[in-house]
């Protein structure tokens, strides 16, 4: 069981790591630790591993920067599940192991803080308000995931997943 950190439409990566804690600011050993600290003060302190964030549209737009999604890493976010996602933070998520779902219905059944269950080889996000339906991943990300991230899955495979 994860708990759900609900958030709304076009939330971007400077809301999730703000440039004036980029890593080359902090450290590597403390970017994480703002993690959403003007959006939701507290959050990093806060997550669990395996906690799940609930989006609307178009989740992590904005900048590029990596860094908002290795925070996430490092924080141990379980998965991000979202009505849809800007396509470079989807890429680094996959990139560094972190799933990244698509559903339009998991915002209508999940309230910030609830317990939630995702069964993402199952289709569904479970929470006390009823089940949301998961987009499935694209074959080749299902595998970069279950090898831990693109690194991952180069160093044990030595090329890219055939698309």
């Amino acid at each position: 069981m994860a708990r759900a950190w609900v958030f709304g439409d076009d939330l971007d990566t400077d809301q999730m790591v703000p440039g004036r804690y980029a890593p080359f600011m902090v450290g590597q050993d403390k970017f994480h630790t703002y993690a959403f600290c003007d959006a939701r003060p507290g959050f990093a302190k806060e997550v669990r591993p395996g906690d799940i964030l609930v989006g609307g549209e178009n989740f992590g737009c904005g900048s590029s920067r990596e860094y908002a999604v290795a925070a996430l890493k490092k924080l141990g976010i379980g998965a991000v599940v979202a009505k849809s996602f800007a396509r470079i933070f989807f890429r680094n998520c996959i990139n560094l192991g972190i799933p990244v779902i698509e559903s339009v219905d998991a915002v209508q059944i999940v309230r910030d803080g609830d317990d939630v269950t995702l069964e993402a080889a199952a289709g569904v996000l479970r929470g006390p308000l009823g089940s949301a339906t998961l987009r499935p991943l694209a074959s080749f990300a299902q595998e970069i995931l279950s090898a831990g991230g693109v690194v991952a899955y180069l160093r044990e495979h030595g090329d890219f997943p055939r698309v």
